[in-house]
């Protein structure tokens, strides 16, 4: 079988940054100070923990804990709703992709997950509001780990474990440079989504195959077969 593996922010959904103003806004709430950027290049790894763990220790000089990661997280789902509540336009699906998702699962040839860079909580959110579900026997999120690499080892282990074997192949779809990078590490083969059609953003990081969008079903699933790991 073969295992796609979706990134969620930029790749299956976006939001013109309303999330990661919702992210910046809950810290500023807590914690009564300036959340530090919202460039997530600036951070040693682009994940939600690595980043609030970031900006916690700049700010108070020791690492977060358990029971605030939780506390904080309740404080930004509910900025999430509330966004999502009042301006739902703002979030949109990224074009095709609620169509795809649900064309691979139906598929007996294929095996789909979910390893993202956000907590498992907001990504679940992020995907149902645009009509978008993800079994969650592999759906991974950065609750409790800091690099995205450590994410999507644990989604191919647990297809492993689901099919009793290794998967024929497996296909990591994201729309960073972080993403690339990701699966540059892991040699795992990758496939680029730039929605804005910006595709040189992930060329000049190596990517081989980049895409707009997944419309066309059938050119998407001859990229499953020539993807490649980034150079």
């Amino acid at each position: 079988m073969i295992l796609v593996i979706f990134d969620v922010d930029g790749t299956l959904v976006y939001s013109g940054k309303k999330d990661s103003l919702s992210f910046a806004r809950a810290y500023k709430a807590i914690y009564g100070k300036d959340f530090p950027s919202i460039d997530w290049r600036r951070y040693p790894h682009v994940t939600d923990t690595s980043i609030f763990d970031t900006a916690i220790r700049q700010h108070f000089g020791r690492t977060s804990t358990e029971e605030e990661v939780l506390h904080f997280q309740s404080h930004y789902m509910a900025l999430l709703r509330e966004s999502r509540h009042h301006t739902p336009h703002h979030f949109q699906e990224v074009a095709g992709a609620r169509q795809l998702i649900e064309h691979l699962m139906a598929d007996g040839r294929y095996l789909v997950g979910v390893a993202t860079g956000g907590w498992r909580q907001p990504a679940t959110l992020k995907l149902g509001h645009v009509g978008i579900s993800i079994s969650p026997h592999l759906f991974r999120g950065a609750d409790g780990k800091f690099a995205r690499e450590a994410i999507l080892e644990e989604v191919i282990d647990q297809a492993r474990q689901l099919i009793g074997r290794a998967p024929t192949r497996t296909i990591y779809v994201g729309d960073a440079e972080w993403d690339v990078r990701t699966t540059r590490n892991l040699q795992l083969s990758f496939i680029g989504v730039r929605y804005q059609g910006d595709y040189e953003v992930l060329r000049r990081e190596g990517a081989q195959q980049v895409i707009q969008n997944y419309l066309d079903v059938a050119h998407f699933q001859e990229l499953l077969q020539t993807a490649c790991p980034p150079d």
